[in-house]
């Protein structure tokens, strides 16, 4: 008789009813993830003042003396502390103090250091001083270069070999010390900018004007020298004639002649304080090597400190316990108010206890777990913008329907910056001062229509440029007063671009009719130099050529890599190319310069990359450069741009919009392009995001329960034919046994 083996239907009845099983107990869940299957997070986490958030590109500088990345800024903003910042909320955007008492003015001094009233003509001022006073409150993190024993040595600085080499991170030693923040440690950092090891991006520009720095770094690598370029370089030990400590808490710059524009530089982490202790423990042999060093652990007196780097993983900043607290701003910009954003003033920040950073490199990833709550904010892609953004009557971006529904808001900021087409001034057919060449760039910006640009390539992120100064910056001008009018007309309170019959008028004017040269009959070729990396660029490119030819003038797209483009903008081989621009500070001279004739880049190697040159401009802009913000101040730059817009030596292009989304439990949140320190003025409703967490994120246990059904339903007759059988008598009317046929054995 033929042999059955129970084996495989034990198996299927285990896995129906296990099924069931499941169903009952996943319902139950980790009690710490209240009942989550898909909760990214430890369980201890749930319920604590903890934001998260994701990065995409990891930081490669987190050394205030070399960093210059937004990227990098999302961290050191947080933990380092110049002596000013931003105002959170005012716009445009307004310094304030941070560790400072007081915003420093500069007073000015002449060759022979007599004081200058503070209208004196730039000529005469030999020097600008600043003295920064120091607030008395703050301490460092803890951090092990401040550890020190009974007796005040330091118990890291000089490790033994065997001790040294064991250490792979700062966790790796137990003990940790800190100390209050004196103005010594800026001036230690500012010595830093001119590290002969320490490669600063603002170096060459700072030597040009804070006193004796270029020479301070032809002495230090001499000195440097002497030690073979190992060991602690004390920087304490060499003076720097422009920067001096008068007491505990205050210190004095000396800037050449009359730079205004140096105070904003004062809230950048580039002078941020350091201290020398924390320099001497880095200098340590083979630290560097390890990743030990002040670019991966930095030390910092403010809100927060990096308590866990993992760049290629997850990054965590948590409070620093050592914080006295900053209050919350009581005013800002109309409509503030209204929008509950000035509720906390006075209130003590920061609100939250620690920020986890987790790396991202897929947008989809990223944009679904936002989605389901466990990110508190997140960009928007091009392929979700549809999904979080439609348009309202008015052709104005607000938050779709879905989103609205889960309670998540939009946040919109005009960057301080400029993308637009540059066209190279040397070049004979283009460039120069011609009335030919003037009325060939004017057509030329008139008919790209960068209204269509921005609603084709940017989702609508953005809006057009006037101009060469972006919103939000002093000497912006705004509405009927701010439009180029050889570009737009002011129509029912709005700018309207000119028709393509004006763009033809103007190349007729040129001489140019209908795409061709009128003294030879030639069609009209143009250049367009591009950095090309994809299918993306490409349908850029042919939507330009689409542009030009609205006017029969052809475009040849002459594509390359970053650097090539570069090496063409440089040397001035470039025809028209494509350029932009971010503000390091928020100064109308930090645009205008960018056109400025001494910083012409094929000539003096500026930022002038189209090679611009006029003098009355350059007149104009070398007087408004170190003016006090007023009235004589605005008179100028209106006058300025006005000289730009007729010579076109730009098509002003567009001001980027940076979008994002944001919870309804993440509140006081205004982007502001200059600050980066905004995380401290962040509020949390952590009660409200695990209700939203578990609404959006509750197993569905229906289509489980469904399939254990079916499968019982299809088994229950398998197995009652197999009950039957094993009821069946065998041969001598026994029962016939698994592994046991008729010709098995009795007993």
């Amino acid at each position: 008789m033929r042999e059955y083996s129970r084996a495989p239907l034990r198996a299927l009845l285990r896995w129906a009813f296990g099924l069931f099983a499941a169903a009952v107990l996943v319902g139950c869940g980790d009690p710490g993830s209240g009942g989550l299957w898909n909760n990214p997070y430890p369980a201890a986490e749930s319920g604590k003042a903890i934001l998260y958030s994701a990065f995409v590109e990891r930081p490669k500088h987190l050394d205030p003396a070399q960093s210059y990345s937004e990227n990098e800024a999302t961290f050191n903003a947080q933990i380092y502390e110049p002596p000013v910042q931003y105002h959170y909320f005012r716009r445009p955007y307004e310094l304030m103090p941070l560790t400072a008492t007081e915003v420093p003015r500069p007073i000015y001094l002449d060759e022979h250091g007599g004081l200058l009233p503070d209208d004196a003509p730039d000529n005469l001022v030999a020097q600008s001083v600043y003295t920064i006073h120091i607030k008395p409150d703050r301490r460092y993190q803890p951090h092990p270069a401040l550890a020190q024993d009974n007796a005040g040595g330091y118990l890291y600085h000089q490790l033994p070999g065997a001790q040294r080499d064991a250490v792979k991170s700062i966790y790796d030693l137990p003990q940790t010390g800190s100390r209050e923040l004196r103005a010594e440690d800026y001036v230690y950092q500012i010595k830093r900018l001119a590290h002969p090891r320490v490669h600063s991006p603002i170096f060459g520009l700072m030597a040009e004007y804070i006193v004796g720095l270029g020479d301070y770094r032809k002495r230090l690598k001499a000195e440097d020298a002497k030690q073979d370029g190992k060991g602690f370089l004390d920087l304490r030990k060499h003076p720097l004639a422009g920067v001096e400590v008068l007491d505990a808490q205050t210190y004095r710059v000396r800037v050449k002649g009359k730079y205004p524009q140096f105070v904003y530089w004062l809230a950048m982490p580039f002078f941020a304080p350091i201290p020398w202790e924390a320099d001497a423990f880095y200098s340590q042999p083979g630290f560097a090597e390890r990743n030990v060093s002040l670019d991966w652990y930095p030390i910092g007196t403010g809100p927060f400190y990096l308590a866990a780097n993992d760049p290629n993983r997850r990054m965590v900043l948590r409070r620093n316990p050592n914080y006295p607290g900053e209050p919350y701003p009581a005013d800002g910009e109309a409509g503030d108010a209204a929008r509950g954003l000035l509720k906390d003033a006075g209130k003590t920040m920061p609100f939250i206890d620690t920020v986890v950073f987790s790396r991202e490199r897929e947008s989809i990833p990223y944009w679904n777990k936002f989605l389901q709550g466990w990110y508190d904010s997140s960009g928007i892609s091009s392929d979700n913008f549809d999904q979080a953004v439609q348009s309202a009557a008015g052709g104005e971006s607000v938050i779709s329907e879905d989103m609205a529904a889960k309670g998540i808001r939009l946040e919109t900021a005009l960057s301080a910056s400029i993308n637009y087409i540059g066209f190279n001034m040397l070049d004979p057919v283009v460039g120069g001062d011609s009335e030919r060449a003037r009325k060939l760039r004017q057509a030329l910006s008139v008919a790209i229509d960068f209204e269509e640009n921005i609603a084709i390539f940017a989702n609508g992120r953005g809006i057009p440029a006037m101009g060469p100064i972006a919103p939000g910056i002093w000497g912006y001008r705004d509405g009927e007063a701010g439009v180029n009018p050889l570009v737009y007309d002011w129509v029912d309170g709005r700018p309207q671009r000119k028709s393509i019959d004006e763009a033809r008028r103007l190349l007729v004017e040129a001489g140019y009719p209908n795409g061709r040269d009128a003294a030879t009959g030639q069609p009209l070729v143009l250049n367009f130099d591009a950095v090309t990396r994809g299918a993306d660029d490409k349908a850029e490119m042919d939507w330009m050529r689409k542009q030009l030819a609205r006017l029969n003038i052809q475009l040849v797209v002459r594509g390359s890599d970053y650097n090539r483009f570069q090496e063409k903008v440089r040397k001035g081989n470039a025809q028209i190319f494509e350029w932009g621009w971010n503000a390091d500070y928020p100064d109308p001279e930090n645009f205008l310069f960018l056109l400025y004739g001494p910083q012409g880049r094929a000539k003096h190697g500026g930022e002038n990359s189209a090679n611009y040159s006029n003098a009355e401009f350059d007149r104009l802009f070398e007087r408004m450069k170190n003016m006090p913000n007023g009235p004589e101040r605005q008179a100028i730059i209106d006058e300025a741009v006005r000289i730009l817009r007729v010579d076109a030596p730009w098509i002003w292009g567009m001001h980027p919009k940076r979008y994002s989304l944001v919870h309804g439990w993440l509140g006081n949140v205004k982007p502001n392009q200059m600050a980066r320190n905004g995380l401290k003025y962040q509020r949390l409703d952590v009660q409200r995001r695990e209700a939203a967490r578990a609404d959006w994120n509750a197993p569905v246990l229906w289509p489980l329960l469904l399939v254990g059904l079916l499968a019982v339903v299809v088994l229950t007759p398998a197995w009652l034919a197999w009950r039957r059988k094993e009821s069946a008598r065998g041969v001598e009317g026994r029962p016939v046994v698994a592994g046991q046929g008729a010709a098995g054995g009795g007993a």
